[in-house]
């Protein structure tokens, strides 16, 4: 894979990206709907043989403008970058959105970041794609503008499922909330993946002959609260099948924070202070209580089980799910 980058200040942009091809929007899910934005982009600057970037916004909009609101992102910042890098691209602008960058007209916006700060030569978008004070820029506008200043705009048509719907975030964390994994893979295009730290917990896992992986996710994480059959990818890019549970652990604690807590199969080594992704592949069961910890150990063997029945059939859905989830 070349070689991603990761920057936060379109003035700090190298020269050697400038006159790139740019896909603008905020991208949350990378979904297969985003990506028949991300596709032109993609196509466009290898038949021109320049650079591919990413223009993407930090923090996403919606926070920026309702910060009270909480905001299931689907793939925060560094999850986003490395969806965009297993995509193909050079980099991702995380074009930090102020109160400054809010109030700026769409002719403005276009002269500060796209051309001074980006020197676009090729700018795509969704056809559903805002800018600008009071959101007055459109494609439309962009393609005039682009005229204008000397850069070309190719807008994507909406991009449906099979059924005709139109693909959306929106709709990706509804089903995810729901615990409907297996369908929101079907509109991401790859099984749906979090990153977090391994932290230390109070190893009671691992007296129950269960010892867990324990990440904390973003507070706004909107999965059902269940088990699920996973797979963890350990930053020395190992995959290991194991079974997780994402909830409050209602059985041994009382208020407890949300946790993502992994059962690795077949697993000793420490994994304390490691980032890792996990990947989701399926509900097993909601979250429940039991009636002491016997039943709780007896159906974390059932879960397990299935677990292993499960992993042992999945195949990749497209290459984006096999660079995130399956052996190279």
């Amino acid at each position: 894979m070349k070689r991603f980058q990761r920057i936060g200040d379109p003035a700090r942009l190298p020269s050697s990206l400038r006159g790139s091809v740019v896909a603008i929007g905020n991208f949350d899910g990378v979904h297969r709907g985003h990506q028949s934005v991300l596709q032109p982009a993609l196509e466009i600057a290898a038949e021109k043989d320049i650079p591919a970037l990413v223009l993407t916004f930090e923090p996403h909009p919606q926070t920026f403008f309702r910060p009270n609101v909480p905001l299931f992102r689907l793939t925060p910042a560094s999850m986003k970058a490395r969806l965009l890098a297993e995509l193909g691209f050079d980099a991702v602008i995380e074009q930090p959105f102020t109160r400054d960058l809010a109030s700026h007209s769409p002719d403005a916006f276009v002269e500060e970041v796209l051309v001074d700060g980006l020197g676009v030569s090729h700018a795509v978008t969704g056809y559903d794609f805002h800018y600008g004070k009071d959101r007055k820029g459109n494609p439309e506008t962009l393609a005039v503008s682009g005229e204008r200043h000397g850069f070309k705009v190719t807008m994507a048509e909406a991009y449906g499922d099979e059924g005709g719907e139109v693909i959306s975030s929106t709709r990706i964390r509804a089903l995810l909330g729901e615990g409907r994994v297996a369908e929101a893979a079907g509109l991401l295009g790859y099984r749906f993946t979090v990153e977090a730290e391994v932290t230390g917990g109070k190893k009671l896992g691992r007296t129950l002959g269960y010892p867990t992986a324990n990440m904390a996710l973003p507070v706004e994480t909107g999965l059902l609260h269940g088990i699920y059959a996973v797979r963890l990818r350990r930053a020395d890019g190992s995959l290991h099948d194991g079974v997780a549970s994402f909830g409050r652990r209602p059985t041994v604690d009382v208020d407890g924070v949300p946790l993502l807590e992994t059962f690795v199969f077949d697993f000793s080594d420490d994994l304390y202070g490691e980032t890792c992704s996990v990947s989701i592949f399926g509900l097993l069961r909601k979250e429940e209580k039991f009636d002491g910890l016997d039943a709780l150990v007896a159906q974390m063997k059932r879960d397990e089980e299935e677990a292993r029945v499960l992993l042992s059939g999945v195949r990749p859905l497209s290459e984006l799910d096999r660079a995130l989830a399956f052996q190279d």
